[in-house]
């Protein structure tokens, strides 16, 4: 059973862009918005050499890593092939415009 939390507007995440969201423990959390609004919550660390996924180019369902151009799946955070790896990936929903993450 998840805890939604709220963390931020919809509109406070650029369209193609990410913020993130930063936690004690555990890393951070990057929040991406696609074109289409769709939002999804990947851990702020690509599997490749922990680049800042937030930092990314965000197209379609996927973001690349800005170190070594790895794309990540935003659905799943897995790595496309032929790369192989993945992140981890948090539940988020989008209700009246605000921004809710699974803790």
């Amino acid at each position: 059973m998840s805890n939604w939390k709220p963390v931020c507007l919809l509109e406070d995440i650029p369209r193609l862009g990410a913020r993130v969201v930063q936690r004690a423990a555990g890393g951070d959390i990057a929040i991406f918005r696609n074109a289409d609004d769709e939002v999804f919550a990947l851990h702020d660390k690509c599997p490749h050499k922990g680049g800042p996924l937030s930092q990314g180019i965000v197209h379609d369902r996927k973001v690349t890593c800005p170190l070594h151009g790895w794309n990540i799946g935003l659905q799943d955070g897995r790595a496309v092939a032929p790369d192989a790896g993945h992140c981890g990936r948090f539940e988020v929903k989008v209700e009246e415009g605000r921004v809710f993450l699974a803790v």
